[in-house]
């Protein structure tokens, strides 16, 4: 895959961290990709998300081919100049969202059909037009059209949503349009049952990917269940291509992935949690909606480097929370994403340097605490 490549840098058990190059720059991992779903991450400048420390940022299909379109995308250069990010961009397929958003679905082997959930227009959405849709949006990184099998699954509808998935990953591939840097991610399926998971990632790479996704997590099954699949899972995918986990998650899922072995994460947690006055910290999160903070000087969080932390006080974070000021979401969300952010720094670091388990104890342990008076 000219232009695309990935290196493992360092191991520490099954965690590593590693470099991903493309044409429009490079992504350490573990990286966490700040949702864009509209082209946008809500209530951040793409300047300042960089500022946080993220390489690359993700899109989605499904929103972007309703409103304003990929047609109309692709007419004004591209996603990538349309938001002013120059930096990689990873565009989901939309499956996800036609299941979890679209009305009047029906799907087949063809694919999906469904009415929009914004005024009703109907669409159909297939492998070949997913990959169409990305094209003309121009990220670095698309993904195959799947069906996110619904959980809970019987192990017979689990297996015939992952061979749909996987018969959907071949046409997608072939419909794939190369492009230097630009890369075709498959995604693993399998619900919960190890030996589907088996077939599934053996599938993928049988028709052969640059990098592997797994997907159908973060819909319920719980955190234990989730790192029971990828401990069945991981070791099928191969060491020398990327691992993405899609739509998580909290903070200590992130940290339980990467101990498994999994490079990439994205979730809309940092930024809607923002909005709603749900700040992370390393002391767990903080509802900062709390009256307790009505009269607090002190900042969000010691030591951030955030501005919300560094010029504001929790007494006035909570004021513009309270008063529903359009400040509270853009200093909250900024926060959020520079304790990812900083997150999967800090696991890159520790792994490098071979302490991951003193490390991840220590991240727990913090969690654990709470964000409790005195700090």
């Amino acid at each position: 895959m000219t232009g695309f490549s990935f290196s493992v840098e360092a191991t520490d058990g099954a965690a590593r961290t590693g470099l991903i190059r493309t044409v429009r720059g490079d992504i350490r991992t573990p990286a966490f990709m700040p949702v864009g779903t509209a082209g946008t991450v809500k209530a951040m400048l793409p300047e300042s998300v960089r500022e946080t420390g993220a390489d690359i940022v993700l899109g989605n299909t499904y929103h972007l081919m309703l409103r304003p379109s990929a047609e109309r995308v692709a007419r004004l250069g591209g996603l990538h100049r349309m938001m002013n990010w120059p930096r990689p961009i990873l565009t989901d397929s939309g499956g996800f969202q036609v299941m979890s958003l679209a009305q009047l679905r029906k799907l087949d082997e063809n694919g999906v059909s469904f009415q929009s959930h914004i005024d009703g227009t109907q669409y159909l959405l297939t492998p070949e037009r997913s990959m169409e849709i990305q094209d003309l949006l121009g990220s670095d990184i698309h993904m195959v059209l799947d069906e996110c099998t619904p959980f809970p699954a019987t192990e017979a509808e689990a297996e015939a949503s992952m061979n749909l998935s996987t018969r959907w990953a071949r046409r997608s591939k072939a419909a794939f349009r190369q492009a230097p840097g630009r890369a075709l991610f498959g995604i693993v399926q399998g619900s919960i049952y190890p030996h589907l998971r088996a077939r599934s990632a053996a599938a993928l790479q049988e028709i052969g990917f640059p990098g592997y996704a797994v997907g159908g997590l973060a819909v319920g099954e719980g955190q234990a269940r989730m790192f029971d699949v990828l401990d069945v899972t991981v070791p099928h995918l191969p060491h020398d291509r990327p691992r993405y986990l899609m739509g998580v998650g909290k903070p200590l899922d992130i940290v339980g992935a990467v101990v498994r072995g999994i490079d990439m994460f994205d979730c809309v947690l940092p930024t809607r949690s923002g909005r709603n006055g749900q700040a992370f910290t390393r002391r767990g999160p903080v509802n900062l909606r709390n009256a307790r903070h009505a009269d607090d000087p002190r900042p969000l969080e010691e030591g951030c480097r955030c501005p919300a932390c560094r010029q504001y006080s929790r007494a006035y974070l909570h004021h513009l929370v309270k008063a529903e000021e359009i400040l509270a979401s853009m200093l909250i969300t900024w926060h959020n994403l520079t304790h990812y952010q900083d997150l999967t720094e800090g696991l890159r670091d520790a792994i490098g340097k071979g302490r991951l388990a003193a490390h991840v104890a220590a991240i727990t342990s913090g969690y654990a605490r709470g964000d409790i008076d005195p700090p």
